[in-house]
This record gives C-alpha cells, structure tokens and sequence, in this order.
C-alpha cells in the first residue's frame, strides 16, 4: 500500500533547460559560445549542487570563468529562469494533495530551490524535502536516499517515487522504492503506474 510520494524536481515537476540561462549571460561574458559557456558552468555547477561550495563561491566562480561584467542579480534572474511548469504533472500534486504526504527529493541548489517556491505554486503543496546541497550527497548514490527516509520517515515499500533518470531509478529501486521513470510525452504512463500501485486518482 503506498502511503506517501516521493518527487524528483527538474523534468518532473517542472522543466528546464540550462541554454535558457546562458543565452542571458553569454552577452555580458567574455565567452561568447554558448556551448563553451555551458561547459565552463558546470565545471563548478555540480559543487555547488554537492554543497561543496556556496551560494556567492559559485557566482564568483562562475563569474570568474565566464569573464562576467553583468550584475549578480542579472545572473541570478537568468539561473533561476531555466524552468518551465510542467501542468500534467502539476495537476496530479492536485490530486494527491491531502490524500498523501508528498515530498521532494532533487540533485538542485539554495537559487533553484529559492526561484521554484517563488514562481511555481505547485510546490507549496510538499511536506517536506531533501535537497542534494544540503545533504552534501547527490542522485543517484545510496546516502541521499537513506538520508530522505531518515528525514520524512519513509519507508521504501510504501513510498512511491518518480524520476527522469534511470540511474535513479535503479538506486531507489535496489532500496525498495515503487520507482517510476517519467517522461513527460508519456505521462499517462506514469497515471497508469500510480494506478497499478493501488491509488485512486
């Protein structure tokens, strides 16, 4: 019997596309290829999403190397404006909401977290959440998992949860989740699955 949700955020929840962020940037920046710009972002992006580095670490950093000369709150404004509301998801929380407990669990940083409950009402309705830059481990390794259901007091076997990627999926399977990989042009196999699961939507 599943007693409790448990959801990944970026092309779960919400979508998201990291050009977006530095389309914005690229022309305040000494590198003008996108693809290079991007590159040199995640060099230092994943630190920070570890909790390895802080919040203003990573904007030096990343101002640093991209050669930046906009304003700290330009750059800001662009890394939290990657996302896009992904309603047929968003319409499911509806559904849930009140009937289960529903929590987050996401590889993210204090920027995203910050602009997603800013811009995004779907996520107000979360009990709770687990946040890779916080727990200083990250999707898909054991820790962060063991670390939600310390947290939230889940229990794997009745806790459903829903990913993008299969190598998430894998790990919160081998622990003993319901686990389902979502895609979102095949969200009805994901009602379909809940379904089987034994929830009325």
């Amino acid at each position: 019997m599943i007693r409790a949700f448990l959801f990944d955020i970026g092309n779960v929840l919400v979508r998201f596309d990291f050009s977006r962020a530095v389309r914005a940037v690229v022309p305040f920046s000494d590198v003008a290829d996108e693809a290079d710009a991007l590159h040199r972002i995640d060099a230092v992006k994943l630190g920070y999403e570890d909790g390895q580095i802080s919040r203003a670490d990573f904007l030096h950093e990343a101002f640093r190397i991209l050669g930046y000369r906009g304003t700290e709150a330009q750059f800001i404004a662009a890394w939290q404006g990657i996302f896009t509301e992904n309603e047929p998801m968003t319409l499911l929380v509806r559904a849930l909401r009140g009937k289960f407990p529903l929590f987050l669990l996401s590889n993210t940083n204090d920027m995203h977290v910050e602009g997603l409950f800013r811009d995004f009402p779907v996520f107000a309705h979360f009990t709770g959440a687990t946040y890779s830059h916080e727990a200083k481990a990250s999707k898909p390794h054991r820790p962060i998992y063991e670390i939600a259901c310390r947290t939230h007091g889940l229990d794997p076997r009745t806790t459903f949860f829903i990913d993008d990627l299969a190598a998430n999926i894998a790990t919160a399977r081998e622990i003993g989740f319901h686990a389902h990989q979502y895609h979102h042009d095949r969200h009805g196999e994901l009602l379909a699955a809940v379904r089987g699961a034994g929830v009325e939507l």
